[in-house]
């Protein structure tokens, strides 16, 4: 199939030095480096795991998160509702 195709400069040097280097039709060398760099492009991006490291949430002794509503009435008095 014929496609025209806009080349920059650098990369149509690049591409004809190494298939002289290689032996090889320029027309193989344009192929490969596609499908190689269309591989890359496919491919998802690697990403490192956000993590957020756990710290004291400063709780006064005697206090607890397990019950709520109880933990609210110490903090804002009985009335919080």
């Amino acid at each position: 199939m014929r496609t025209t195709l806009a080349l920059d400069e650098d990369v149509l040097d690049r591409a004809r030095t190494l298939a002289a280097r290689l032996r090889t039709p320029f027309r193989r060398v344009v192929n490969e480096a596609l499908r190689a760099g269309l591989k890359t492009v496919a491919a998802p991006a690697q990403q490192r795991k956000f993590r957020t490291p756990a710290r004291a949430l400063g709780l006064k002794p005697g206090r607890s998160f397990d019950n709520i509503s109880e933990l609210l009435a110490h903090v804002e008095g009985e009335d919080y509702r």
